[in-house]
């Protein structure tokens, strides 16, 4: 919702003036503003957000004060919606804006080894006193944020900040990616406090792929969530720390960086948890018992994660093989840290069953087309099963002969998609053979 307009703020005048026992007369053009509020504040408050308006106590204000203050609230970026009415008693004007926050992500800084975080997000937090290390999406406030770090970038003899809003290498979500173009720094190699990591083979065998690379936050976070995380999720150490990494350099700190530097990882491992038990809410196509022998796991086995893990997604699949596309399963873990065990309270929402309803198919011959439509293995309203679809993927991509026979092909790659239509209860696939 926009601003309100010139015509209703006129309208806002006419009924503050007919609802108030102080003014017996029409409002002047102007008046002193007297008192500014916010209303629908969540996470702000009032004293940081009203220098965003413009508005100072004391000024003049009219109704193309108001209208501008209100604007510069939208364009700040932080408010979705900002309305606003106005009392005018002998003081002054007293103004009230309601308000609802808009969205905020995470700031991300990529390839900045220079600095903290902690240093960064004080060099914002000078120019914007409410950052708490989010922003929003675009606005007057996300272009502040840029300036202050380029100011503070550029002061050290470095390039400006560059921002992108990108997906979360390491959780849900989006981030602002804040960056440097063009810095040329390398990992020259990586370290970590815990020392079993340096007498693993597995560590060791992966490091090829961070070393040498350039300097990134999102290649190292996504290398210790993806290589490392797994070493400890195995051993049962669910609540293992790893960094944030550390560039840690001896020498004069007043010299540049070299163009290689090396990478500290500080590991927290935790307790080593074993199984306890799970509890199933809320599933009726699949009974307990069976979910429960999915995960492999009795009490006081050790609580591999990478195990629990696949558990839930084989619980997803099973869920789909019967056609049930959007079922969700919701893990949520409760450690006993006295114990050292952990358990589950899993809630699945099934929702209800896709059935098949028809394919497109482009980029195949006639012939071609009609011999792809004989393999396929399910019937028109037959209840859909995933399992059966990517297997019948696999087969176009590595074993097309046993599709086509002798047929001659001319494809290089399978686009496919799946088109649901939640209303019927429908699914109908999409195939492009380029």
């Amino acid at each position: 919702m926009h601003p309100v307009s010139k015509n209703s703020l006129l309208l806002f005048f006419a009924l503050t003036f007919c609802a108030t026992a102080y003014a017996q007369t029409p409002a002047p053009a102007t008046s002193p503003l007297h008192e500014i509020h916010f209303d629908g504040l969540k996470t702000l408050q009032e004293p940081q957000v009203i220098p965003l308006s413009g508005l100072e106590i004391g000024a003049q204000v009219g109704r193309d004060t108001l209208q501008s203050a209100a604007d510069r609230l939208v364009q700040s970026g932080l408010f979705s919606k900002v309305n606003y009415n106005f009392q005018t008693p002998p003081s002054g004007v007293i103004l009230t804006f309601r308000v609802e926050e808009s969205p905020r992500i995470p700031a991300y800084f990529d390839n900045l080894p220079w600095f903290s975080d902690s240093e960064l997000n004080d060099a914002i937090a000078k120019k914007l006193p409410f950052y708490k290390g989010t922003l929003p999406n675009g606005g007057t406030v996300l272009s502040q944020a840029a300036d202050a770090l380029s100011e503070f970038t550029e002061a050290r003899g470095l390039g400006p900040i560059e921002h992108q809003i990108i997906g979360n290498p390491v959780g849900d979500g989006t981030v602002h990616q804040f960056h440097i173009e063009g810095a040329a720094l390398q990992i020259a190699k990586m370290e970590f406090s815990d020392p079993a990591l340096a007498s693993s083979k597995v560590v060791q065998a992966h490091l090829p792929e961070i070393v040498g690379k350039p300097y990134s936050r999102i290649a190292i976070d996504v290398f210790l969530l993806e290589q490392i995380r797994p070493v400890y999720q195995r051993q049962g150490y669910l609540q293992a720390k790893l960094g944030p990494p550390e560039v840690r350099l001896t020498g004069d700190p007043n010299q540049k960086l070299p163009k290689e530097i090396p990478v500290f990882v500080p590991v927290v491992p935790g307790p080593l948890y074993h199984w306890k038990s799970v509890d199933w809410q809320g599933n009726s196509l699949i009974s307990t018992v069976t979910l429960s022998a999915t995960l492999h796991l009795k009490p006081g086995d050790v609580a591999d994660g990478m195990a629990i893990e696949a558990g839930w997604d084989q619980i997803r699949e099973d869920y789909a093989q019967r056609g049930y596309l959007d079922a969700a399963v919701d893990p949520a873990p409760a450690y006993d840290d006295q114990a050292h065990t952990v358990s589950y309270t899993v809630r699945i929402n099934e929702g209800k069953p896709y059935h098949y309803g028809s394919m497109t198919i482009t980029g195949l011959s006639a012939t071609a087309e009609k011999r792809l439509r004989d393999s396929w293995p399910i019937s028109a309203g037959e209840v859909f099963d995933k399992a059966k679809y990517e297997a019948f993927l696999l087969k176009l991509q590595t074993h097309h002969e046993e599709i086509f026979k002798d047929l001659p092909l001319h494809y290089d790659e399978v686009g496919h998609w799946l088109q649901t239509d939640a209303a019927k209860s429908t699914v109908d696939i999409l195939l492009d053979f380029k």
